[in-house]
């Protein structure tokens, strides 16, 4: 079984964060682990967050971005590229959304990279993410 999660439960595989333990279980059914190149700059970002609100110091960040690189380098997550072709499909999609639709780039650029590459499953813990994806014809899923 093929997953793709979005930035949110990608960063689960590797902190101890609400659910993390039942996305790790999850993780390791799977086939095989896609996400979005923006996932790296995402994460990043994550880890930043985790030094800025205390929750790690910096030198345990760097390890687990270290990890992170690591399992990319050794094939646990494949990472599907941007490209120009993609963020005009985000945007021919997000132009045709209702206008109740709450749908943040980041997300929508998750959603399509999972839709435009044969996934009919985003996995997220974020509500409007999962909320949007239907309107791309993708299913929004949690654990």
């Amino acid at each position: 079984m093929r997953l793709y999660f979005d930035t949110a439960y990608l960063a689960k595989c590797y902190l101890n964060e609400p659910d993390g333990k039942a996305v790790r279980r999850l993780a390791r059914r799977a086939s095989g682990l896609y996400s979005s190149l923006l996932a790296v700059a995402e994460l990043a970002c994550v880890f930043q967050r985790q030094i800025r609100e205390g929750r790690m110091d910096a030198h345990q960040a760097a390890e687990w971005r270290s990890t992170f690189i690591e399992d990319l380098r050794n094939g646990v997550w494949v990472l599907f590229p941007l490209s120009e072709r993609l963020f005009y499909r985000v945007e021919s999609l997000v132009s045709a959304l209702p206008p109740t639709v709450y749908v943040r780039a980041a997300d929508a650029i998750h959603i399509v990279t999972a839709r435009e590459n044969g996934f009919t499953e985003i996995w997220s813990n974020d509500r409007r993410l999962v909320e949007a994806a239907e309107h791309f014809g993708v299913r929004g899923r949690s654990v």
